[in-house]
């Protein structure tokens, strides 16, 4: 479950109120959110398989870059000749589906994680969020965008909300 002050925070760093929050994934260095879990329906009814969700602006703006830079085309070919990093790409897709089945199991998006996972690499936002959420080793390309950001989270929190943290 989710508190009101970090919903408030993610709803700032989003400029929008966020959608169907499970929980805080991962915090930043900060002490704000900077990934949450999402239900794996949302409240109309439609099917989300995005469980990680990177919510930090700083965090997003620099994985944008990354992938303006070819890093997803790049990624995707390095998937397509080396075995070891295949192998380890698709077991972070099952870990990615065993972390949303616990949430909730919605049977139009069974099997289906996000991030182009398990063949090819089409966001670096969802890799970075399920590195983060999810720890080092789980998703080694999603490592490797989380190095690429630096300390992003350097200038001090990137939202501020009034009340108590929860």
């Amino acid at each position: 479950m989710i508190g009101a002050h970090d919903t408030a925070v993610v709803e700032a760093q989003l400029g929008r109120p966020p959608r169907s929050l499970h929980e805080v994934a991962h915090r930043c260095p900060c002490g704000n959110p900077d990934v949450v879990a999402t239900e794996p329906r949302l409240e109309d009814g439609t099917p989300f398989p995005t469980a990680f969700y990177l919510t930090c602006p700083r965090a997003a703006s620099r994985v944008g870059t990354l992938e303006a830079s070819g890093l997803m085309q790049e990624m995707t070919q390095r998937l397509a000749t080396a075995p070891a990093l295949a192998e380890a790409y698709h077991g972070a897709h099952q870990a990615y589906l065993r972390f949303r089945e616990s949430i909730g199991r919605v049977p139009e998006i069974a099997g289906v994680s996000a991030g182009g996972m398990p063949d090819r690499v089409k966001c670096l936002h969802v890799l970075a969020g399920q590195a983060l959420a999810q720890g080092p080793g789980v998703n080694p390309l999603g490592d490797e965008v989380v190095d690429l950001l630096g300390d992003y989270w350097a200038p001090g929190p990137c939202a501020v909300v009034d009340g108590e943290p929860d």
